[in-house]
């Protein structure tokens, strides 16, 4: 087992600092932990370190783990591509979705909803930069799926979600971020806010942070490079 409470320390730490750093407030950016493909012990591991939230992207992979952890304080949190024949489980074993495309999908995930459940809090995903091999809607198209959302009683519209083109240079990281940054300010309602911008990750969350990610998704930081 990998020390993962000294990984959760240092990422942790790389947070703050960014927050300090481009004036955000302290504690204003939570970590999502990107658990898919990690082991039960390696999600209990960052558990028993107080890590609640946890991001999966293979549904049967997710709930099957979800059902061995059984633990009611944990956040499961979906960021994958979203299947019609998998919005059941995702609206039943989840508390965020964060890959919401469209409207077809919305509306199935309201509708999939249990009804004793708090509503199902959601992020719409940008295709940002534009890439044909990545999700997302496009940033036209955006203001009508929001107002889709808006309309669906057991979904919460919390914001956007985006997952850039990569780069190592963290001035060109900075441009896409502050565009999803500026996207969110123009749909945003005063009656109907939105409070939260999911993006960054291992490589770019410091860029993420200074144009005002609230989650950053990170895994090989905080779980080490894949074996």
């Amino acid at each position: 087992m990998k020390n993962i409470d000294k990984l959760l320390e240092l990422t942790t730490s790389r947070i703050r600092q960014a927050e300090q750093k481009y004036g955000r407030e302290p504690g204003s950016v939570k970590l999502l932990a990107v658990s898919k493909t990690r082991s039960v012990d390696e999600i209990y591991a960052a558990s028993e370190c107080e890590q609640i939230d946890f991001g999966e992207n293979y549904v049967q992979e997710a709930v099957e783990k979800i059902h061995q952890i059984n633990d009611p304080r944990l956040i499961w949190h979906f960021i994958g591509p979203v299947q019609s024949n998998k919005t059941h489980q995702i609206a039943t074993y989840f508390q965020w979705v964060h890959s919401v495309d469209r409207a077809k999908i919305a509306r199935r995930l309201n509708d999939a909803r249990p009804g004793h459940l708090s509503p199902l809090n959601i992020c719409i995903q940008i295709n940002i930069s534009n890439e044909y091999s990545k999700s997302g809607v496009s940033p036209d198209d955006l203001p009508q799926l929001v107002a889709d959302c808006r309309n669906l009683p057991h979904l919460r519209l919390r914001g956007l979600m985006a997952l850039p083109a990569p780069s190592a240079d963290i001035e060109l990281q900075r441009i896409p971020f502050r565009q999803i940054k500026t996207l969110l300010d123009a749909v945003n309602s005063p009656l109907l806010p939105m409070d939260t911008l999911s993006m960054g990750t291992t490589q770019d969350m410091d860029a993420a942070i200074a144009a005002g990610a609230t989650i950053v998704r990170i895994g090989t930081a905080l779980f080490g490079t894949r074996t």
